[in-house]
């Protein structure tokens, strides 16, 4: 178990403005070392660096110490689109268990459980939408899904 300080007064503050003056972006951050990364892309340490600065200096990533960003600029770059799409599920009650296993295994999809009329909610990149839903078909125990693409983020 992690011991976790409680947060100061100044604390909560900080982390509420930096909350409510942010902006909800999409990021994919991957945690390597730049040697590994240098030696799967076969190139130096150093010539990575460049690359890296250049993609940095240019907003398509940001790095830190063990991760690099990819920022939703580069994403737009990559022609992957920064507006998600959601899948909304209602599942059998009686095939719950093996339906939220059968889920894990969809690649590129955040799926969460949630209470009220929908069971589910799958958010995926809206290029994905339509290959995300032709899995979901072959799920048992699926009763009915609702889709919805964004237009924009507002905050």
């Amino acid at each position: 178990m992690v011991n976790v300080e409680p947060l100061t007064k100044r604390s909560v503050q900080l982390l509420r403005m930096l909350y409510d003056r942010g902006k909800s972006t999409n990021t994919y951050t991957l945690r390597v070392k730049q040697d590994e990364l240098s030696k799967q892309l076969g190139i130096s340490r150093q010539a990575l660096n460049v690359h890296l600065r250049k993609l940095k200096a240019t907003g398509y990533i940001r790095t830190g110490r063990g991760f690099i960003d990819v920022t939703e600029k580069g994403l737009n770059a990559l022609g992957v689109s920064t507006t998600p799409a959601f899948i909304l599920l209602k599942i059998s009650p009686v095939k719950r268990i093996q339906v939220y296993e059968r889920i894990k295994e969809i690649a590129g999809a955040r799926a969460f459980r949630i209470a009220g009329d929908i069971d589910a909610l799958l958010m995926v990149e809206r290029e994905n939408m339509d290959e995300t839903l032709k899995k979901l078909y072959t799920v048992d125990g699926i009763e009915d899904t609702r889709s919805y693409v964004t237009i924009e983020v507002i905050k």
